[in-house]
């Protein structure tokens, strides 16, 4: 999160790609950063113990919604 209000503050388009576990964390704290409308989208839960396949799956499920996000 702090990455993204800091690329945000500077110009800079970001998007905060998270596990879903993580939605009310990352609102509190992009609230807390000064940027409560920082874009984030979330895949779903959980990544860490996610096969490359699995993985590949989470990123194109979204990546039209990235693109979307990062260029609007």
């Amino acid at each position: 999160m702090h990455d993204s209000v800091w690329f945000e503050v500077n110009g800079k388009p970001s998007v905060v790609v998270a596990s879903s576990t993580f939605v009310d964390a990352a609102q509190a704290q992009a609230r807390a950063l000064g940027l409560p409308e920082v874009r984030r989208i979330f895949v779903p839960h959980p990544i860490q113990d996610a096969t490359d396949d699995e993985m590949r799956a989470k990123a194109d499920a979204i990546v039209e919604r990235l693109i979307e996000a990062l260029t609007s």
